[in-house]
């Protein structure tokens, strides 16, 4: 019998639906989001990011319907000193300048982040 591996640290990456930006959009948000809380981890807390790293990089992507809602995930990680980052678009294609499209946190304990983004459903 094969064991399923349990993984213990996560990123989680939440994105707007309402901007009904397109599947490479999307997928460029997410990319971002994930690659600058990846390095605000591998700064402030190294241990973390060595684990989620070992561990295989679990990401998982979840959706949010609005701008307040995205600010208010954002707000809560910060406020739980978990590593995030908040995406401003640059505006070249899409959407316009500055419009904030996603919020990453982690990678951090599972459980420290299931406190910001446990009620969140999957981006689909």
């Amino acid at each position: 019998m094969t064991k399923v591996r349990e993984f213990r640290y996560k990123q989680v990456i939440a994105v707007r639906k309402d901007l009904k930006m397109s599947c490479g959009k999307v997928a460029a948000q997410v990319a971002h989001a994930s690659l600058i809380a990846s390095e605000n981890c591998k700064r402030s807390k190294p241990e973390w990011w060595r684990t989620w790293w070992s561990e295989g990089q679990k990401k998982v992507v979840l959706a949010v319907s609005t701008e307040e809602e995205l600010i208010e995930v954002y707000e809560k990680a910060c406020s739980l000193n978990l590593p995030c980052s908040l995406v401003a678009d640059m505006g070249l294609t899409e959407v316009p300048p500055g419009t904030k499209t996603a919020v990453a946190i982690g990678p951090a304990p599972e459980e420290f982040v299931d406190k910001v983004t446990g009620k969140l459903k999957l981006y689909k």
